[in-house]
C-alpha cells in the first residue's frame, strides 16, 4: 500500500509541474510513455467524435489521414493534450475529427542573418559586427509546447549573445580570434536554447566593420610599421655589403692581377649593355713610365 501511494504521489507531483513550468526532456519521455490524462469527461468526448467519424464514412477518412513529409514531424494534440507516443512522421498518421489537432515542425537545418550589432569593446571602441547562425529543431514536442515562435526567440538570443560575448573582448582579440568567439557563441546558444528542442549546429562571424576615422590611423600605423622594417633591412643589406667588400678588397690586395682581370670583367658587362661610352680605367705602373721619360 505504501508503494502505491509513493507511485499516486509522484504522478501527481509530475503533473503538477508540468502545468506549473516548461516541459524538460524527462517530461517529454513521459509523455511518450504514458497514457493522457483527459479524464471521464475527455474520453467521452473521444467516443463521441469516433462515433461520428464511423457515420461518414469514407468522407471522414479524408479529414482524419494525413501525411507528415520525410523532413517534418507532426505533434497532436488532443482535447489540449500532447498525444502519446510524441510527434508523429514521417508518412501517415490518424486523427479524430473534432477533438484532435496537429502541429508540423520543420527538422531541417536552418540558417539566418544576425543584423549587424553595434558593439563597444572593452577597450572602448565602437565596431560593427554581424554574422550568420545555422540550428535545427531537435525535439518537436519541446519545440512546440515550450515556446511560442522557436524561430524568433533564436534569433532575438543570437542577437543579444552576440553582443554580449564582443562586449568582453578587446579590438585585437575580435579581429584575431574569430573562430574562438563563434565557438563560445555557438555553445552559449545551444545552452540556452535546449529547453527549446533547439541544436545550434554553427555560428560564424560575417564581417567586423571599424569606423572610418580608426580604419585611417590603423593604416597610418601600419604604414608606418612597414617604413620602419623597410629602413631596418635596407641598414641590415648596406651593412652586410660594406663587409662584403671588405672582404673582396683584402683578397684583391693580395693578387694586383685579380685587380687587373676585375677590371676586364667590368668593361665586358659594359659593353654587353650597348652603351656608346665607355670608361677605360688604366693602371698606374704603365703611366709612371712616361712620367719618368
Amino acid at each position: 500500500m505504501d508503494t502505491d501511494n509513493e507511485e499516486v504521489a509522484m504522478k501527481k507531483s509530475r503533473r503538477r509541474d508540468r502545468q506549473s513550468g516548461p516541459l524538460t526532456l524527462h517530461d517529454v519521455e513521459a509523455l511518450e510513455n504514458s497514457d493522457s490524462d483527459i479524464g471521464l469527461c475527455g474520453w467521452v468526448l473521444v467516443a463521441f467524435s469516433i462515433l461520428l467519424m464511423l457515420l461518414t464514412l469514407p468522407i471522414s477518412v479524408w479529414m482524419c489521414i494525413k501525411i507528415v513529409k520525410e523532413y517534418e514531424r507532426a505533434i497532436i494534440f488532443r482535447l489540449g493534450r500532447i498525444l502519446r507516443g510524441g510527434a508523429k512522421g514521417p508518412g501517415l498518421f490518424f486523427i479524430l475529427p473534432c477533438t484532435d489537432s496537429f502541429i508540423n515542425v520543420d527538422m531541417r537545418t536552418i540558417t539566418f542573418d544576425i543584423p549587424p550589432q553595434e558593439v563597444l569593446t572593452k577597450d572602448s571602441v565602437t565596431v560593427s559586427v554581424d554574422g550568420v547562425v545555422y540550428y535545427r529543431v531537435q525535439n518537436a514536442t519541446l519545440a512546440v509546447a515550450n515556446i511560442t515562435n522557436a524561430d524568433a526567440a533564436t534569433r532575438l538570443l543570437a542577437q543579444t549573445t552576440l553582443r554580449n560575448v564582443l562586449g568582453t573582448k578587446n579590438l585585437a582579440e575580435i579581429l584575431s580570434d574569430r573562430e574562438e568567439i563563434a565557438h563560445n557563441m555557438q555553445a552559449t546558444l545551444d545552452d540556452a536554447t535546449d529547453d527549446w528542442g533547439i541544436k545550434v549546429e554553427r555560428v560564424e562571424i560575417k564581417d567586423v566593420k571599424l569606423p572610418l576615422q580608426l580604419q585611417r590611423a590603423m593604416a597610418a600605423e601600419a604604414e608606418a610599421s612597414r617604413e620602419a622594417r623597410a629602413k631596418v633591412i635596407a641598414a641590415e643589406g648596406e651593412m652586410n655589403a660594406s663587409r662584403a667588400l671588405k672582404e673582396a678588397s683584402l683578397v684583391i690586395a693580395e693578387s694586383p692581377s685579380g685587380l687587373q682581370l676585375r677590371y676586364l670583367q667590368t668593361l665586358s658587362t659594359i659593353a654587353a649593355e650597348k652603351n656608346s661610352t665607355i670608361i677605360f680605367p688604366l693602371p698606374l705602373e704603365m703611366m709612371q713610365g712616361f712620367i719618368k721619360r
